[in-house]
């Protein structure tokens, strides 16, 4: 998605996989609070350099994510409670999914480890303001807003349907795995067993036919095709 206009509808339907996908893979922010971020951000609109979150180019090196890429853009701060209207550079990338993973590798520094270990979104958008993501005093009660409005704590269930979906799987694996243990244990033990009772007249008399040599460790399946040939008069008429 290129700059240009968008429904609400669309800006969020295309972004929100993106959110879902990046919480799977271990991002600390919330998609709830990642969408809000970008909505308040960019006004709803993806812009051509997809920087959805106002990431300055700052003192920050090029890395996986970012290629040092930047364009020039009209912003405004709030310096000592007073709106003051500026410019600066701001990272460019190849794509919204570029951005994200940067934004994380941002996020991973020390100032920002209360936005990692909020427990809820309406703290992480506290955190955000409180650690210095952003200067406009207003910035998290604007965040909480906007995910109210547009209950955007959706997709945040969402992640957690996927988790527990995974985790049903994992665990369906596990019994699974636990099962076929406990048969492979049992058919073991049946391929090499000790003399059943039953069967050790069938194997005296095998061994002094001379058809077996040793009779322990054989199977049940041996054992009781012995007590066949035994009882059906075979084994007898071998012995004499």
């Amino acid at each position: 998605k290129g700059e240009g206009q968008m429904k609400l509808s669309e800006f969020l339907s295309f972004l929100a996989p993106y959110a879902v996908r990046l919480r799977l893979e271990g991002s600390p922010l919330f998609p709830s609070v990642r969408l809000a971020q970008n909505l308040l951000e960019t006004g709803g609109t993806i812009p051509a350099w997809n920087n959805l979150g106002g990431i300055k180019v700052g003192s920050g090196q090029p890395n996986e994510w970012w290629d040092g890429s930047s364009v020039r853009k009209g912003t405004w701060e709030v310096v000592n409670g007073v709106r003051v209207d500026t410019a600066a550079n701001f990272r460019a990338y190849p794509s919204v999914y570029h951005f994200y993973k940067d934004q994380d590798l941002l996020f991973q520094l020390p100032r920002y480890e209360r936005v990692r270990t909020a427990q809820i979104p309406e703290e992480q958008a506290d955190m955000l303001l409180e650690c210095g993501y952003a200067t406009d005093p207003a910035y998290a009660r604007k965040l909480k807003q906007l995910i109210e409005i547009h209950d955007l704590k959706q997709y945040d269930r969402e992640v957690e349907r996927v988790l527990q979906e995974l985790k049903d799987e994992i665990n369906g694996l596990r019994r699974r795995n636990e099962e076929l243990e406990t048969r492979v244990k049992r058919l073991e033990s049946l391929r090499s067993m000790g003399v059943p009772e039953w069967a050790r007249a069938a194997v005296d008399a095998a061994v002094q036919a001379g058809i077996v040599d040793t009779p322990e460790g054989g199977s049940y399946d041996f054992y009781r095709l012995l007590t066949v040939l035994y009882r059906s008069g075979t084994l007898k008429d071998q012995t004499g």
